[in-house]
């Protein structure tokens, strides 16, 4: 029965982790795009996200990762054969990599509130992506345990990544085209009556 609580629990903190992991990012995009902003605007929108931020790594970030690791290690506590098996070693690597990801935005929220930080909103669009390729990888590591069809998920993941990528570039392409744009229709005579007519 312990092993249910533990199982449900570490579901839980997985899901409430992964929500922050994937939002804080897309903050950080935000926070790096608000230097593009005019005075007050910058200093208001760059105070909001490091508020938004701190509150989101403090208050439910970190307390779902202490708690998805919790869980698993109550989980090993009921299974410890389990710790023989190849899936699960591959799936420590990546919950390694995802806690130094965790730490790592730590890093970067220091720095973009100090003004410190050189990466751009496109940088942080890619660094986004980083956890949901991971998360792919551990859901299928433990579904399909020592039974994952290796060529097929690892096609699956490349075509995953190729389409995040496209759609990366497509965005920036779709902003930067708006923005040329706008500063074109900047310097245009809004009516007839300007223009003497």
């Amino acid at each position: 029965m312990s092993y249910l609580w533990f199982k449900a629990f570490h579901l839980v903190g997985i899901v409430a982790w992964f929500a922050g992991m994937f939002y804080l990012p897309r903050l950080f995009v935000y926070h790096a795009e608000a230097d593009e902003q005019p005075e007050p605007a910058r200093s208001i929108l760059k105070n909001q996200y490091q508020i938004m931020e701190k509150r989101l790594y403090s208050i439910i970030m970190t307390p779902a990762m202490l708690l998805t690791v919790a869980m698993a290690i109550g989980l090993l506590t009921t299974e410890p054969d389990v710790l023989k098996e190849p899936w699960l070693h591959a799936k420590l690597v990546c919950v390694a990599v995802l806690l130094a990801y965790h730490y790592y935005c730590k890093i970067i929220m220091k720095r973009l509130a100090a003004n410190e930080c050189k990466m751009t909103g496109q940088q942080f669009r890619w660094f986004n992506e980083l956890p949901t390729v991971f998360f792919v990888i551990i859901v299928m590591l433990a579904v399909f345990k020592n039974n994952l069809p290796t060529s097929a998920t690892a096609w699956g993941i490349f075509a995953m990544i190729v389409a995040m990528a496209a759609v990366i570039q497509f965005y920036a392409k779709k902003r930067r085209l708006a923005k040329e744009k706008e500063l074109a229709t900047i310097g245009q005579p809004e009516s007839a009556s300007e223009v003497g007519v």
